[in-house]
Parts: C-alpha cells; sequence; structure tokens
C-alpha cells in the first residue's frame, strides 16, 4: 500500500505555567521526535494514556499546531509548508477531524443542515464550484445512517450517537482522503460504540478512506485498527504492525495496558490477547 501520510521526527513543547528560571519561562515537552506513516486505504490506532501526547499529535497531524520542529507530508506534500491559498485548502481538504465532545463540535442553534453546511461551503470555496448543499446534505445523512429528515433537527433532539454521526457526516462533506478520529467514540455508551465502529468500517471500505484513531481504548483499537502505535510521555513506545499480533508486545508500558484491559498476562511475548471483536459481541 502507498503511504498516504508521513510524520517524521515531530517535538513540540508548551511553557509551563508560573515555573520561570534565569533563561525565561521553562518549557514542557509534550512530543518527542515521533514519527508514522498511515497507509493507503489503512486504519492507524495511537493509543497513550492521559497526558501522553496522543491528542497533541493528532492536532499535529491535523494541521492545527504547528510543530517545533519535524514535517508532516499528504502525498508527498509538507502540510506546514507555505503555498498559494487553493493549493493550501486542497491539502488541507484531504483531511478531515471527528472529534471526542459532539455537544460542544456542534453549534446547539443550528440545525443539522446549517451544521454539515459549515463544511460543504468551506469546500465550495476551496474548488470554486457551487453544489446543491441540501441535496448533498440528505446524502451525508443516508452515508452515515440517518434519514433525511433529520436535516431540519437542532442537535438536543438527537441522541449522542445520532449527533456524532452528524459530526462523521460534516467531516465528510469536503470529500476527505482521511479521517483522525480523536477519542470519537470514548464518550458513547458501549452498545453505541459497537454501532458507529461499524459505520466507521463500512464507510472505510465504500468510501476508501484511510483512519487515524485515536484513543485510550485498547479495546476499540483490536476492533477497528490494522496497526497500533503507542504513545508514552510523548515518544512511540511499541508499534504492531498486525493487529492480530499484539500480544507480541515487548515494551512494559505497552504491555501493562494490554494486561490491564485484556486480562492476560503477555510477559514473555506470547498468547492470544482477546479480540475487540470477541469482546464487543455480547454487547452488539
Amino acid at each position: 500500500m502507498n503511504t498516504l501520510l508521513h510524520a517524521d521526527g515531530i517535538h513540540v513543547s508548551f511553557k509551563k505555567e508560573n515555573q520561570k528560571s534565569l533563561f525565561g519561562r521553562e518549557r514542557q515537552q509534550v512530543l518527542r521526535g515521533i514519527s508514522l506513516s498511515l497507509r493507503e486505504g489503512e486504519c492507524l490506532g495511537i493509543i497513550g494514556e492521559s497526558g501522553s501526547g496522543k491528542s497533541t499529535l493528532g492536532r499535529v497531524l491535523a494541521g492545527l499546531l504547528r510543530p517545533e520542529r519535524g514535517t508532516v507530508r499528504i502525498d508527498g506534500l509538507d502540510l506546514y509548508a507555505r503555498r498559494s491559498a487553493r493549493e493550501a485548502s486542497t491539502l488541507h481538504h484531504s483531511l478531515s477531524v471527528v472529534f471526542q465532545d459532539y455537544t460542544s463540535s456542534a453549534n446547539p442553534r443550528f440545525r443539522v443542515e446549517h451544521i454539515i453546511g459549515e463544511s460543504l461551503r468551506a469546500l465550495e470555496r476551496g474548488t470554486g464550484r457551487r453544489m446543491d448543499r441540501r441535496a448533498r446534505t440528505c446524502e451525508l445523512l443516508e452515508q452515515v445512517g440517518l434519514p433525511a429528515a433529520f436535516i431540519s433537527r437542532y442537535p438536543h433532539e438527537l441522541s449522542g450517537g445520532q449527533l456524532q454521526r452528524v459530526c462523521i457526516a460534516r467531516a465528510l462533506a469536503i470529500r476527505p482522503r482521511i479521517l483522525l478520529l480523536d477519542e470519537a467514540i470514548s464518550s458513547l455508551d458501549a452498545s453505541t460504540q459497537v454501532q458507529i465502529m461499524d459505520l466507521l468500517i463500512g464507510l472505510r471500505r465504500d468510501l476508501g478512506l484511510s483512519y487515524l484513531f485515536i484513543t485510550h481504548d485498547l479495546t476499540s483499537i483490536t476492533y477497528l485498527c490494522d496497526r497500533v502505535v503507542f504513545i508514552n510521555d510523548g515518544t512511540i513506545v511499541e508499534q504492531v504492525d498486525d493487529i492480530r499480533r499484539i500480544a507480541m508486545i515487548r515494551n512494559d508500558y505497552a504491555r501493562k495496558l494490554l494486561e490491564s484491559v485484556m486480562g492476560i498476562g503477555v510477559e514473555h511475548g506470547s498468547g492470544t490477547a482477546r479480540t475487540g471483536q470477541e469482546r464487543y459481541a455480547a454487547i452488539a
């Protein structure tokens, strides 16, 4: 498979609040030389505990936070290089983001038509081509398993799972090649998580999408992903290139995560982890 996105040597630090030295405010290293690749058509899991740096990495990969050092390339083009407005728009439309907090990412005063329409208007500006936004919104709703009649609803009239489907539809509106899912199912109940992951599996197959799936939940990683990288203290400490071999991990931090979630011993890099499909089977 071709490499669609490649990050190389990503470094990010932030100023520490209320901590100054003779040389100014001290800085905390958040990402320390992270390198990873996303192949065309795959789902790459990025997992770590709170404070590991995984969400900061997501912001860098999405073009929302310029790294101090390192590069992010999509189809070989540097995401942070200076380029024309039209070129920048095309590049940034290659990737779209679905966040964890669907309640705050959807304006409660807007109907679904307006929420999704914002992305469609951005696509029109980027491509210079007009479209029937209402018809396209109905098409997107159907793609995420919602009836077209939902176009007139407000966020408070939707369940959590329905609202996250609207957010996924909005992300798809710009016709991205990559979806970055930052804890996108973490706030949902277990049965709804399964439904959303099954939706994502179908969209990936039907639309040829690639996913960056950021989470703290290893069970969902094994359900959805092809490969996974473990992040701790701003560095990649373990990479699994075949999710079926996740029980073979060696790093202490990654092994502890696996044992706590899967309930198996992997001290010697052996054994078979219970997959996400198996763990969710009783729920779905």
